[in-house]
């Protein structure tokens, strides 16, 4: 092992050799925070194309959270032996499958931290940027059982490409498979394989045109396949740095997919240079400044918590919604003991956070069938299970519904497009590429506003 110039006093950022036959040729690097015990998560984070594992090292911020919650982080790292842009061959059949080429050394490396560092085998997680995040991506599906969680940072679904050819295609463009299909490459991966599955992060900037948006869309619809649930988010919020997160939850209430989409962000790993909890990371080329992804991956991972992600609180009962009127709808729900409040969630979003066990949201749209949940929340302000969907409509005439493809959805002023993708007026909801082959439905809920509304009309 060869220690790095920059550790600071008492951690290790090194060289660590001897892990495996290593058929991929790669070079491992370790950091491990001063007094790490026995028993910690491990995460793997692999770097983009024209890096290396000492970018990603200094620049991700992954070793502020290694530091503050208590892992060791890996960095697996390609060259131009491998490839002219040190990019990992996440398109290559013969180097990013189960037991071959880079994918196996990456899971040698794993089994050389768990050995070295006495690594927890239940929370072992990988991450990955561009290139890194397809092979992160492929690494979920080739070994979920090695891997407890994934994110997948501005990168391609499990194995889009199995030739360097067929890569661009991927990249650029909507493969139109079904998210059946795409749940389908997951499972071929490592046949037979019955679950658990990994919880996957998918990070994507709207404004990146190196790996197009459409990719985070085929992420959702891949890993939601993969865990048997609806590609309709259970929760979505408003994060820093023009973020919304949308949370696809199991059938037990906990997170099971997350997408993460940053308005306006280009190609690169979204960081947020700075000193607060929820900041990391250094700016340069490739590392955006916007939000730390690093903070809510390691999070998702439940790794602030140490431990997988568990609700503490169970799920409120006798949750009931009646309308009444127009333009509201009553709530109420048994209290549970330990909450602190309520997470209160209309189609997905969460639009309230009371502190009794019942809510009136108004503002509605009129003869408009809504779904809510309902969650408690901590004194730490962690959500338990989500109660059940239970259903309203309001009173009053339906607002009108539009079903077309993107291109006249535009043309009929109903979207924009921009920089070949499209945008519900109003809302500004990324429906996808602007082409006759992509097809939405658009619920005008005031005037110049359209939501998107697939499968709700």
């Amino acid at each position: 092992m060869v220690a790095a110039a920059d550790a600071g006093p008492g951690e290790t950022f090194q060289q660590v050799t001897g892990f495996g036959s290593n058929p991929g040729n790669l070079a491992m690097y370790a950091y491990v925070p001063a007094g790490l015990p026995a028993g910690a998560p491990l995460v793997v984070a692999l770097h983009g194309c024209v890096q290396t594992a000492t970018d990603y090292y200094r620049d991700s911020g992954w070793t502020k959270f290694a530091d503050l919650y208590g892992f060791a982080v890996v960095f697996p790292q390609t060259g131009p032996a491998n490839n002219s842009l040190s990019c990992f061959s996440w398109f290559d059949a013969g180097k990013d499958a189960r037991g071959k080429g880079e994918a196996e050394s990456v899971v040698e490396m794993v089994a050389k931290a768990e050995s070295s560092y006495g690594s927890d085998r239940q929370r072992v997680f990988v991450t990955g940027l561009s290139a890194g995040g397809g092979m992160a991506a492929d690494l979920l599906a080739d070994y979920p059982d090695v891997f407890a969680g994934g994110a997948v940072d501005s990168g391609l679904p499990a194995h889009c490409a199995t030739t360097q050819s067929a890569a661009s295609g991927c990249q650029n463009s909507d493969q139109r498979l079904t998210p059946a299909q795409w749940g389908d490459k997951v499972r071929r991966a490592y046949p037979g394989y019955a679950g658990p599955w990994p919880r996957v992060a998918i990070w994507q900037g709207t404004a990146d045109t190196t790996v197009k948006p459409v990719n985070a869309t085929e992420l959702r619809d891949q890993w939601t396949d993969v865990w048997g649930v609806g590609q309709n988010a259970s929760a979505t919020r408003s994060l820093p740095g023009g973020t919304t997160e949308s949370v696809y939850e199991d059938a037990n209430g906990r997170p099971a997919v997350a997408l993460y989409s940053v308005a306006g962000m280009g190609h690169g790993l979204a960081v947020d240079p700075g000193s607060g909890t929820d900041q990391c990371g250094a700016t340069g080329s490739y590392f955006l400044d916007t939000i730390c992804s690093g903070y809510y991956t390691a999070r998702f991972w439940g790794l602030d918590r140490g431990g997988p992600t568990t609700p503490a609180l169970p799920a409120p009962a006798g949750l009931t919604a009646t309308a009444t009127g127009p333009d509201a709808v009553a709530l109420t729900w048994q209290a549970v003991t330990g909450a602190a409040s309520y997470a209160v969630y209309r189609d997905g979003a969460r639009v309230a956070a009371p502190t009794a066990a019942g809510y009136t949201d108004t503002g509605l749209s009129a003869g408009t069938s809504y779904g809510y949940t309902v969650a408690a929340v901590d004194a730490a302000g962690i959500e338990g299970v989500h109660s059940a969907v239970v259903t309203a409509s309001t009173t009053g005439s339906a607002p009108p519904c539009f079903t077309d493809d993107n291109y006249n959805q535009v043309q009929a002023g109903r979207a924009t497009q921009s920089g070949g993708l499209t945008y519900a007026l109003g809302s500004g909801q990324s429906m996808g590429l602007w082409n006759t082959f992509t097809t939405h439905t658009l619920k005008q809920t005031g005037p110049g506003y359209f939501v998107l509304a697939d499968g709700q009309c």
